[in-house]
């Protein structure tokens, strides 16, 4: 993809979709308060079927992560086991024996939800909190917490391979805003306030046809670019999420601004934005029965001061 843009052009966009100040000065959920208690309700009634489907990748060492931006895969270590049991380690206990585990893990090395804590630009984040406030202990301000108990909605599905009538996207291949618009009147939905809006790139499908992640992790990729994060926000959307590992196309549209959506809808806009989203059995179940849109559950992991977290997002049918 040609970088035509400069870091001028990003910065016209993420300002005229900026919502600092539009819940508040204190504000830390952003476009998460377009999720009210009519986004619920009506996300319930489309529950018919009772299916429920995991969008989330598997927390293992088979995950994607190859070392990049400090990454790596779930490390799950035990703690007590049953040969601790059999040796007499647990003697000290009347009659039961027990096992117990850890895990030690990126919070954002698998499926995941971005904090609006999580990226700066120009010494800020979302609503003008300025990045000092992040440091060793955390973060006191947009932490993901605060998405604990708000990730109830509506789910839309976005499948651009099969609207495309291709297995995957390659990297490097944008996704505009007249292609989501395509797609979404193609499966006869429309993505509107409080939804989110989750869109398949084929990414994880091409990496398991190739038996390797290869450079999935950091590399270049399909993605949205920034007119589709215009229609994003022109939609009042909650937030999005894609089956890739930083949702924007790279190489990005501009070499002036590294991941510029991130700017663009993390700082300015304040979207939830979800990363390495497992779409294909969600992809399958909509290409079977023709409903892509559901009640989508996806509340973080409360990790407080935390600046993202993984999940186990449910779609349910």
């Amino acid at each position: 993809m040609e970088q035509k843009l400069k870091a001028d052009d990003v910065l016209e966009i993420a300002l005229r979709h900026r919502n600092w100040g539009r819940w508040g000065k204190d504000d830390q959920l952003g476009t998460v308060n377009f999720i009210d208690a009519d986004s619920i309700i009506r996300a319930a009634s489309l529950v018919r079927r009772g299916k429920v489907i995991s969008c989330a990748l598997p927390y293992d060492d088979n995950g994607p992560q190859s070392g990049t931006f400090g990454r790596v895969n779930p490390i799950h270590t035990m703690l007590q086991d049953g040969g601790d049991a059999a040796i007499g380690a647990q003697d000290h206990l009347d009659g039961i024996r027990y096992a117990d585990d850890a895990i030690y893990m990126p919070l954002q090395c698998g499926t995941q939800w971005d904090a609006l804590s999580h990226i700066f630009y120009d010494g800020t984040m979302y609503n003008g909190f300025r990045q000092e406030l992040v440091n060793s202990r955390g973060t006191p301000v947009c932490g993901v917490e605060n998405y604990a108990d708000k990730i109830v909605t509506r789910g839309v599905f976005l499948d651009i391979p099969a609207h495309r009538g291709v297995d995957w996207l390659e990297p490097g291949e944008p996704i505009g805003a007249d292609e989501l618009t395509a797609c979404a009147d193609r499966v006869g939905v429309t993505p509107g306030r409080g939804d989110i809006v989750l869109v398949r790139t084929g990414a994880i499908a091409m990496a398991r046809a190739n038996g390797e992640w290869g450079t999935y992790a950091g590399g270049d990729a399909p993605g949205l670019d920034l007119s589709a994060a215009e229609w994003l926000c022109e939609q009042q959307v909650a937030g999005v999420a894609t089956d890739t590992w930083g949702m924007e196309v790279r190489p990005n549209q501009t070499a002036e601004i590294f991941q510029p959506l991130h700017v663009v809808l993390l700082v300015n806009a304040g979207m939830l934005v979800g990363e390495i989203f497992d779409l294909e059995k969600l992809s399958a179940d909509c290409a079977d029965d023709h409903v892509y849109e559901f009640m989508f559950v996806a509340p973080p992991l409360p990790f407080t001061g935390a600046v993202g977290s993984p999940l186990n997002p449910l779609a349910i049918k």
